[in-house]
């Protein structure tokens, strides 16, 4: 008797091999959670800090402050991470993001939430990530017991939950801000940050034999990390690209309160579903990317999703219409999200264990602190001109960027390590 060939769904079912880790399946399911939780309050904190100043400018400093430490300390965390046992540092970590929500949202049940103490809390956060970015960056790769076969598969597989998390995280924060307010939605993100510490905590993690505790100044491994990463040409120009990418695409979260209540004449559910939008099209993108892809396709996507993000920037910022809104921002999310997976992929195929928490810090400089100056000058700019010319300025400056870069490069496809 002939055994039943799988279909189609099954079939992509088992080419998740990363699913097929239990670290990794444990970590899928307390990551699904606390990502919903962060955008639950992340889409709360803009509109209880633009609903307590009416400032666009303000909603630049908020995310200003919530991202710039990532620019300043993750490169020395990169330094640690390489150093820490990583599954012990991440439980600690998860803790501390845990009280910031916590605190979070007492404070704004109990009605005496003000401007600064977002601003505060915000930086606290900033620093929490700084540290956590990096260390679950090279986290992964033990998660899936160094199965490289299965760690681009699994970064692709993170990707996928970060974007559906985008969509369903939004959602939740638009009905709850209207329900319940904005202090349940940090309460709801303090629980998210308690599952994922659970998960964690009931890994198996086995130590590599190729972990040792570093010694030597930071300096001089921070110093490590930074030749490492100059005398691979390949490493340079997908940093670059990222850090472009980054930038720009800062000022759609950003500037989202201002197109919804002053271009589209919106409230919270539509900055829900603006949000939504964006998460739509990354996970499209996610889908895409979670089956296995040739490196040389990697680097083209790579190359032609800078040029989508800034022509979505620029049509999301000359529309009226809500419904064309939510088209041009789910392009910048798709392109946002497969630039940036990819760029994960390449870098972690390359990297040496020894320099991995180094590398992934100065990726998570070029994702992450990055945006805060996005942030800022596009709401400086909205605070001054307005969203529109904000977000075209953004569009303007990624197109400019990329294609300066392509035409130095001659149009060749960035060159595999």
């Amino acid at each position: 008797m002939k055994s039943k060939k799988p279909n189609s769904l099954q079939r992509y079912f088992l080419q998740q091999k990363a699913l097929f880790h239990r670290n990794y399946r444990l970590f899928m399911v307390g990551q699904t959670l606390s990502l919903i939780g962060t955008w639950i309050q992340r889409m709360a904190m803009i509109w209880l800090a633009y609903q307590l100043t009416g400032s666009a400018f303000i909603l630049g400093v908020v995310g200003f402050c919530e991202q710039v430490p990532i620019f300043l300390i993750a490169p020395f965390a990169g330094v640690f991470a390489d150093r820490w046992n990583k599954h012990k540092a991440l439980c600690r970590i998860e803790m501390l993001a845990l009280i910031q929500a916590f605190i979070l949202g007492i404070i704004t049940l109990l009605g005496i939430v003000h401007i600064w103490h977002i601003i505060i809390l915000s930086l606290f956060l900033g620093i929490i990530n700084a540290f956590e970015v990096p260390v679950r960056q090279s986290f992964v790769v033990e998660m899936v017991d160094r199965d490289k076969d299965a760690l681009s598969n699994a970064i692709a597989l993170n990707s996928t939950v970060f974007n559906l998390s985008r969509l369903i995280g939004p959602s939740i924060a638009g009905i709850l801000i209207s329900a319940v307010g904005e202090g349940w939605c940090f309460m709801a993100n303090a629980l998210s940050y308690g599952t994922v510490l659970i998960s964690l905590l009931m890994m198996r993690i086995v130590t590599s034999k190729t972990f040792v505790k570093e010694s030597g100044h930071v300096l001089k491994r921070l110093k490590e990390g930074v030749d490492y990463i100059r005398g691979r040409e390949s490493m340079r120009n997908l940093l670059f690209l990222l850090a472009i990418v980054s930038f720009c695409s800062a000022s759609v979260k950003t500037l989202a309160p201002v197109f919804v209540k002053k271009v589209l004449g919106g409230d919270a559910s539509t900055l829900g579903f603006l949000m939504g939008a964006a998460g739509i099209g990354a996970i499209g993108g996610a889908l895409y990317l979670t089956k296995k892809k040739s490196t040389a396709l990697l680097q083209r996507i790579i190359s032609y999703t800078g040029i989508l993000l800034g022509t979505a920037l620029l049509c999301f910022a000359i529309s009226k219409s809500l419904m064309l809104s939510l088209i041009f921002v789910s392009f910048a999310g798709l392109a946002q999200m497969m630039h940036t997976a990819c760029t994960n992929t390449l870098l972690q195929l390359q990297v040496d264990d020894d320099k991995r928490g180094r590398v992934m810090s100065f990726y998570t400089v070029c994702l992450q602190g990055t945006m805060p100056f996005g942030s800022l000058i596009a709401g400086t700019l909205a605070g001054i001109f307005g969203g529109p010319w904000a977000m075209s300025v953004m569009g303007i400056i990624c197109l400019t960027g990329i294609l300066l870069f392509r035409n130095k490069r001659k149009r060749r496809s960035i060159p595999a390590q």
